[in-house]
């Protein structure tokens, strides 16, 4: 698209790890130019192993690197003017990190009145607020984990959904201060969290005890809504969800499977009477499952309108045909010069997906091009990046 909505605006983000970093590829992807301050060693998240080994590339496109310490003198003033020509600012560090370096949010906005502060913390005002917090912490603090796992095995999700989410909600709050800034001629602090964030996921339980007095069970021990809404292996050791959510769907999965006998049986007419012989009937069901070939019967539940789900990996994910066809994967430049297929932002504006525009940057590459961009000479970087203030990668 020719223009996306936030051209011209400027965003300096100095974050790590998921939760900043998604806030910032959120905003670079609708069309800001984010400009990330790095250590002059680079962000640590770059050299993370085994299941972080992914986060860097996936959550830092469309990004500039200007990599500065930020512990010198130099380096702070060096941030404060890139900072006095942005729209917005994000950060995620440790409660405290930021007012040393004098990046806290009172201290921004004398310089700057204009300014949106995006701060990404593990708990909004109030008694935790100095607490450390990862997403695992506040999966088990909120009820998250309790209802993943089975009763007595709290079990995380199996992504960052609260990093993820966290640096979504920021992005949020980040549109809505600009849009008011467009009217007050004023910035304001953003704030998201992930404790807050993770208690609005364990809002729907939360709510079920209320509506029935019962604590809402785990996952893997819940009373489901539906009879039919469980995973079943077929005839060739395939995993797949299937799920008839209405009276018309119980219908024609049973014609599909040739089980016309349980549209007789009194016993199960109703949805509510399923659920209760829900044990007796799945048991039946995966008998019948286990005789079929799941590639043929998924092609008769979808020309049926059947819900259904193959069980699939994240590898397998490169290969999804919808993914590949509609767009959904796009090329990611990484910053060695490679490339890998990458999940876009879900979400489309008049039809069209929201690319990436920058390769994954390297370390520094352009912390040259931005510094001469506020004034600095050729002659002052060098003298910065031989005292190691600056790291440069052009």
């Amino acid at each position: 698209m020719s223009q996306l909505p936030l051209d011209g605006i400027r965003v300096v983000e100095i974050s790590h790890m998921v939760m900043g970093p998604t806030c910032g590829m959120i905003l670079g992807d609708l069309g800001a130019e984010v400009i990330k301050v790095e250590p002059t060693r680079g962000d640590g998240t770059r050299r993370l192993l085994g299941a972080g080994a992914g986060f860097f590339r996936t959550f830092n496109r469309n990004k500039q690197s200007i990599a500065i310490d930020v512990d010198t003198p130099a380096g702070r003033e060096a941030v404060l003017e890139l900072i006095d020509s942005a729209d917005v600012f994000i950060e995620n560090f440790k409660p405290g990190r930021m007012k040393s370096l004098g990046f806290d949010y009172e201290s921004l906005r004398l310089r700057n009145p204009k300014l949106v502060y995006a701060s990404h913390k593990g708990f909004l005002s109030g008694p935790y607020d100095k607490r450390l917090a990862l997403d695992e912490v506040v999966q088990m603090m909120a009820g998250l984990a309790y209802m993943t796992g089975p009763v007595g095995r709290p079990l995380r999700a199996g992504s960052s959904v609260n990093d993820i989410m966290g640096g979504m909600f920021g992005a949020i709050g980040v549109l809505a201060a600009l849009n008011e800034r467009n009217r007050s001629g004023l910035g304001k602090e953003v704030q998201s969290a992930l404790y807050e964030n993770c208690v609005l996921l364990a809002a729907q339980h939360m709510q079920q005890y209320v509506v029935t007095g019962q604590a809402a069970a785990p996952m893997p021990n819940r009373i489901s809504a539906w009879a039919i809404y469980d995973v079943f292996e077929f005839a060739g050791k395939e995993q797949m969800f299937v799920a008839a959510t209405g009276e018309g769907q119980w219908t024609t999965l049973c014609k599909l499977l040739g089980q016309e006998a349980l549209l007789d049986d009194p016993t199960l007419a109703t949805n509510n009477d399923r659920v209760l012989q829900r044990p007796r009937l799945l048991a039946h069901l995966a008998e019948v499952f286990v005789t079929l070939d799941a590639q043929q019967l998924a092609l008769q539940l979808e020309a049926n309108g059947i819900p259904f789900a193959p069980i699939r990996k994240p590898e397998e994910l490169f290969d999804d045909p919808h993914l590949i066809e509609s767009g959904g994967l796009a090329s990611l430049e990484l910053e060695d010069g490679s490339h890998t297929g990458m999940p876009l932002l879900p979400l489309s504006l008049d039809g069209e997906r929201l690319q990436p525009r920058r390769s994954i940057p390297r370390i520094g590459e352009h912390t040259r091009q931005v510094m001469l961009g506020l004034g600095y000479s050729d002659g002052q970087i060098e003298e910065l990046r031989a005292a190691g203030v600056f790291r440069t990668d052009d």
